[in-house]
């Protein structure tokens, strides 16, 4: 690929970041990306041949800015494992609250499933460290199994949050208080407050 394609290419992923977070994921047609990229309404398949090619570049996009924030806060890992998962649910929560187009598009499980991209060996390595931490929070679990139950409970708790129904149900201020109750849920009662 010359380095012109290349170009476009990313253009064309970069257009798709733009406007998942402006407009949420239903409006991700290739026909759109094309006109705000500039280019005729063909010219993406050059460098994608499925819209789903296309979309799966776009989540990645997503899960790497995802796994920067995790890496971010967890700096070292030297902190305590519960207070590493805290800090890991904190961002999970924060990243699907600030970006719900991304976060939608990010979790479809055609694009997945689809195997385009990388896209599940970008998305696993997340999954793979909150899964270690709960290991050394819960040696004696099944911790793959703990893991995504926890996984599943902040995918929840960031759902309703959006909609607006645990604000509702809780009288919770925030969700950090509904944070620090999955995680004892899930880990046990804990320290971290």
């Amino acid at each position: 690929m010359s380095e012109s394609d290349t170009g476009l290419r990313t253009r064309l992923v970069d257009v798709g970041v733009e406007l998942v977070t402006a407009e949420g994921a239903q409006a991700l047609t290739l026909r759109e990306i094309a006109r705000r990229a500039g280019v005729s309404h063909g010219a993406p398949r050059r460098y994608f041949p499925t819209h789903l090619e296309l979309l799966s570049a776009i989540a990645r996009r997503g899960f790497g800015a995802l796994a920067d924030r995790a890496g971010s806060v967890l700096g070292d890992g030297t902190a305590e494992p519960r207070t590493q998962l805290a800090a890991l649910g904190e961002v999970y929560l924060r990243f699907a609250l600030d970006n719900p187009g991304m976060y939608e598009l990010m979790f479809r499980h055609d694009l997945l499933e689809s195997g385009r991209l990388g896209l599940r060996d970008t998305s696993l390595p997340l999954f793979g460290l909150l899964t270690e931490l709960v290991g050394r929070v819960r040696p004696e679990a099944d911790t793959r199994l703990v893991a995504g139950a926890l996984w599943a409970n902040l995918h929840g708790i960031a759902q309703l949050w959006s909609w607006g129904s645990l604000q509702l149900a809780t009288d919770a201020a925030d969700f950090t208080t509904l944070l620090r109750s999955a995680l004892d849920a899930h880990l046990g009662p804990g320290g971290t407050r």
